[in-house]
């Protein structure tokens, strides 16, 4: 295979845009730094996307052939999703992936929170739980600049996951050899390029293939 026909692609990248991996975000920050001529004065955020990140929306599907990936990667991306935006980020992964090429997720553990919560007996359990987990919203802006955050930004939980229901979703798609990951255990090479140990703290790892 050359190198246009097994391209290794991370959506939801954020900052972490290493080379020789095709980096996309869906962030509204990051569009409007796209923008010619008015991004260079958009600053919203102390630091701007690195120039290889490219605007692209997993749920959408991205600007690539299908079957021209070697290997997908995200992290701390599905949970913020529906469960209808998440069902067509797994569709789209895997019609992205070449027969063969691998998918690998990490995101917060649903199963790890719960076991925490019912062994937390304190007062404060539910509100760590959902303060943890993503789950709750401690305020709402109720003016137009709390609206456009909202509408905007995706830092809300919108759907957790354990291993057994992300499995069946994965199986659902056409995924097989779907297996329970830990950090830097991948049998790609390629992966340790993007993986971030403390990003897998405490947290659900899979590991797939198309």
């Amino acid at each position: 295979m050359n190198l246009k026909e097994s391209q290794c692609v991370q959506y939801g990248c954020g900052w972490s845009a290493p080379d020789g991996w095709l980096n996309f975000d869906s962030s509204p920050t990051l569009y409007f730094e796209r923008i010619p001529l008015i991004g260079r004065f958009y600053t919203k955020n102390k630091l701007r996307f690195p120039k290889n990140v490219q605007y692209g929306d997993i749920v959408k599907g991205l600007p690539l052939q299908n079957g021209s990936c070697q290997a997908v990667y995200c992290s701390h991306v599905l949970e913020h999703l529906t469960l209808q935006e998440f069902r067509q980020a797994l569709f789209h992964t895997y019609e992205m992936l070449q027969d063969g090429g691998w998918f690998r997720l990490v995101l917060p553990d649903l199963e790890f929170y719960a076991k925490k919560y019912l062994n937390d007996s304190s007062t404060e359990s539910s509100l760590l739980f959902m303060t943890e987990t993503g789950l709750g919203q401690t305020n709402r802006g109720r003016n137009l600049a709390g609206f456009l955050v909202q509408w905007l930004g995706n830092s809300q939980h919108r759907w957790m996951w354990d291993f057994n229901s992300m499995q069946r979703e994965l199986e659902d798609v056409g995924f097989v050899e779907i297996r329970r990951a830990e950090f830097g255990d991948s049998r790609l090479a390629k992966f340790e390029d993007v993986e971030e140990k403390d990003r897998w703290e405490n947290c659900l790892g899979v590991e797939c293939r198309k």
